[in-house]
């Protein structure tokens, strides 16, 4: 094979001399066609595909950002709604303390009270049923020696003075 051969010269096979490829004017046609195609390709086909790519996934990531500064804004938000409900869970229990204790000191005054009225009730009942007993017994004395005196004279039989 002869290196100074031109280029549209056959390769051949060493054994055979048959050419293997034959160069010639069309590979150069296929050439600038495939180049041609390749940037019609690029124009209308490629670079409008790569673009749509490209803002679906700035899309997507835009959403994504959104959705985790969406959560992260939920999360504050139910951070505090906790923390507010916490508050008012203890300002609650306080205030339910504090209506305890009011209620325990009301229930004590008006349990005094009415211990002392009714301690009161039982002195004066008291009192009064001294009195009337000793009005009682002083009333009865003298009819009591005068029934004594009859029950021994009915027993002996005589007059008992």
């Amino acid at each position: 094979m002869d290196l100074n051969t031109p280029l549209n010269a056959s390769v051949s096979i060493a054994s055979g001399g048959h050419p293997l490829i034959d160069i010639d004017l069309t590979a150069v046609v296929q050439f600038v066609l495939f180049v041609i195609l390749y940037l019609v390709a690029n124009r209308l086909l490629f670079q409008p595909y790569l673009e749509l790519r490209s803002r679906r996934k700035a899309g997507i990531e835009g959403a994504r950002a959104e959705a985790t500064r969406m959560t992260a804004e939920a999360d504050a938000k139910l951070a505090e709604y906790e923390k507010q409900l916490g508050v008012a869970r203890a300002r609650g229990n306080e205030e339910g303390r504090k209506a305890r204790q009011e209620a325990i000191v009301h229930e004590r005054e008006v349990t005094d009270k009415a211990r002392a009225s009714t301690q009161t009730a039982i002195n004066e009942a008291q009192a009064r049923m001294r009195m009337e007993t000793e009005a009682a017994r002083l009333q009865l004395l003298p009819q009591a020696n005068q029934i004594a005196r009859s029950i021994v004279s009915k027993l002996l039989g005589r007059e008992v003075s």
